[in-house]
């Protein structure tokens, strides 16, 4: 029996768990569906605890070379056009947190991690490869592909997405939930943003049923749009074109500042979001979930590559802590997550009702109690996300 791991997925959580293994001296398969190892999609905010990943991840330095430092998280609002808050990301936060807040394209942060995998000699990388399943005998487990082939390690882990074969099997629990909010996102040069809202912030201008996002990217020479509307979709959708009007009118009812970032738009494209209700098991013997596949969550917190990511490095260092013992390692693993990235579905969906949409007396009281913070409560209330390391045994 081979010691391998095999990985379903080749996104950022699969490609970090197999970096992370690397790193240990562990040798991992990848078995990616797509026929290119790829990222969509376009920023990706990273708080600290992103951070501390790449430094085990060995790709620390690199990132913290390419990502934008962002100076404030800014929270407006959507139909007067008045600042709520202002959250310094300074000294003071890099202090409490030992790492910094930065905004990323996530196609870069992809390949960063892809390098590292190539660069390790100990990940054999293989697109094309549609898994549809799994089987185990106790002492491996098998990935089932479509073509018939089956490739056996000595645990299987699933990291292809919010709909994960491997998922279906382990937990079968049907369909991922609708949320009704449809995303649309949009990268511009920065040229064409308006100069007086080239903030060098994640700004965030709430409104009924509605926000908008938008920061820079690619140090500084394009904006990355974000918006998005509770516009009760009734289906998902995954990058599917939206015309300009569309987008416009959706967010017809918020003030003329926002109005005029959204005319600088192109190219829009349109998500519907999706999550999961959190579940305690996604071990099934020789076989683990991880990343969306194990607790997919909406946009709100921004922290669903992080999430994969800790998934990737925790799941490394407890096999290594377990000496290759896979029969502790996976159910440790599980422990160590499972509350950590519930909190955060659960609290995603929170901030999304009363932090991002909320109207009349609950939008007041939102602004009422967040303009009643300081910084330093603010980083109170983040010290068990950005505190932590989600690494523990």
């Amino acid at each position: 029996m081979t010691d391998t791991i095999l990985i379903a997925g080749g996104g950022i959580g699969g490609l970090a768990a197999a970096l992370a293994l690397a790193r240990k001296g562990r040798r991992s398969i990848v078995l990616e569906q797509a026929q290119a190892f790829g990222e969509i999609g376009a920023g990706i905010q990273l708080g600290p605890n992103a951070f501390r990943c790449f430094d085990v991840l060995g790709i620390g330095d690199y990132l913290r070379s390419s990502a934008v430092f962002i100076d404030s998280l800014i929270l407006m609002d959507a139909l007067d056009g008045q600042p709520i808050v202002s959250i310094p990301l300074d000294a003071a936060f890099r202090e409490r947190f030992k790492n910094p807040y930065a905004v990323v394209h996530r196609a870069d942060l992809h390949a960063a991690i892809l390098e590292g995998c190539r660069q390790s000699g100990l990940v054999d990388l293989q697109p094309a490869q549609r898994i549809t399943g799994y089987a185990q005998d106790g002492r491996s487990a098998t990935a089932l592909l479509a073509d018939g082939r089956r490739i056996s390690g000595s645990a299987l882990i699933g990291a292809e997405g919010l709909r994960s074969p491997i998922r279906a099997q382990l937990v079968g629990d049907g369909e991922p939930v609708v949320s009704g909010h449809t995303t649309y996102r949009s990268v511009i040069p920065t040229e064409q943003m308006p100069e007086r809202f080239r903030w060098n912030a994640a700004t965030l201008w709430a409104g009924p049923k509605t926000h908008v996002v938008h920061y820079p990217l690619k140090g500084g020479k394009v904006f990355n749009f974000v918006v998005t509307r509770d516009n009760a979709a009734p289906q998902a959708a995954a990058g599917r074109p939206a015309t300009h009007d569309e987008v416009l009118s959706q967010f017809a009812h918020l003030c003329p500042e926002v109005k005029a970032i959204l005319e600088c738009g192109k190219d829009w494209k349109a998500w519907v979001l999706c999550d999961r209700e959190p579940i305690r098991d996604w071990v099934d013997g020789r076989v683990a979930l991880l990343g969306d596949a194990a607790h997919p969550q909406l946009q709100y917190m921004a922290q669903g590559a992080c999430m994969a990511m800790e998934d990737g490095v925790c799941l490394a260092h407890l096999l290594d802590h377990h000496g290759g013992d896979i029969d502790k390692t996976l159910p440790a693993y599980n422990r160590a997550r499972a509350v950590r990235t519930a909190r955060i579905q659960l609290g995603s969906r929170l901030m999304g009702e009363y932090i991002y949409h909320p109207a009349g007396a609950k939008a007041d009281v939102r602004n009422a109690a967040l303009r009643a913070m300081s910084p330093a409560d603010y980083y109170n209330e983040l010290a068990w996300l950005y505190g932590g390391s989600g690494i523990s045994d």
